[in-house]
């Protein structure tokens, strides 16, 4: 998938820099809505190699910079995550973020203390999809085993939400929305997009998304609006396809 767009510009509600880079695979891997798992290599110099590729397109304009892997921080090789290190100081970054699996939380504080030893303050974001934790175990299977909110927001900054899917109402997505803004600092909602997963989109559940829900978030500053996986302008192929 190297022929994948891996760097883009946030510039609305919290402008950063963003990149897409490629780890040696999520370690969970069992989600039945999810094939972002696909991108990953086990080649790890040839991960360095693209990801220092990548990396080298970072300006450092905002001060702010998320990563993102199709998987977690930890999936990322120890040369990649030294490379960012050297980045952030370089071109004073001073707020990095990461995507986290709950399965990989204990690994955040001491990544945390070694971005703070350089001034760089990290933000964990969190892939809780829902709220709902028997939907969210028994039919998603994302292998989150905390069910309260306030606990599963105590290492992390941001969740991502993802809506659309079989089973959800108005309600349900709102709920999540609310609950997700109250526990969090920022809440990323993701629309379903077809992909080669077991669960596909609801398409009447994303019109009603559509329709009756975004519009209440889309002017809200804590809230990112993915209304397609690519949005934030990585995972795109180079070609447009």
């Amino acid at each position: 998938m190297e022929d994948m767009i891996r760097y883009s510009v946030i510039r609305e509600k919290k402008p950063r820099e963003i990149v897409l880079l490629r780890g040696n695979g999520c370690r969970w891997r069992r989600c039945r809505f999810c094939d972002y798992h696909l991108d990953f290599s086990k080649d790890l110099e040839a991960n360095f190699a693209l990801n220092r590729t990548v990396l080298a397109k970072v300006t450092g304009k905002f001060g702010r910079l998320e990563v993102v892997n199709s998987g977690s921080f930890v999936d990322l090789d120890a040369d990649t995550m030294a490379e960012i290190e050297r980045l952030c100081v370089r071109k004073g970054i001073r707020t990095l973020q990461f995507e986290c699996h709950w399965q990989d939380r204990h690994a955040i504080p001491a990544m945390r203390e070694c971005f703070r030893q350089k001034g760089i303050r990290v933000r964990t974001k969190l892939g809780v999809e829902t709220f709902d934790a028997l939907f969210r175990e028994c039919y998603l299977e994302k292998g989150i085993d905390e069910t309260a909110p306030d606990k599963l927001s105590v290492l992390y900054e941001e969740c991502c939400l993802l809506v659309g899917l079989p089973g959800q109402t108005v309600e349900s997505m709102q709920r999540d929305i609310e609950t997700g803004l109250h526990w969090f600092e920022r809440v990323c909602v993701n629309v379903m997009t077809p992909n080669s997963a077991r669960i596909q989109p609801d398409p009447q559940v994303v019109d009603c998304f559509r329709r009756e829900v975004a519009p209440r978030y889309l002017q809200n500053e804590r809230v990112d609006m993915l209304l397609t996986n690519t949005d934030f302008g990585v995972g795109g192929k180079k070609n447009g396809e």
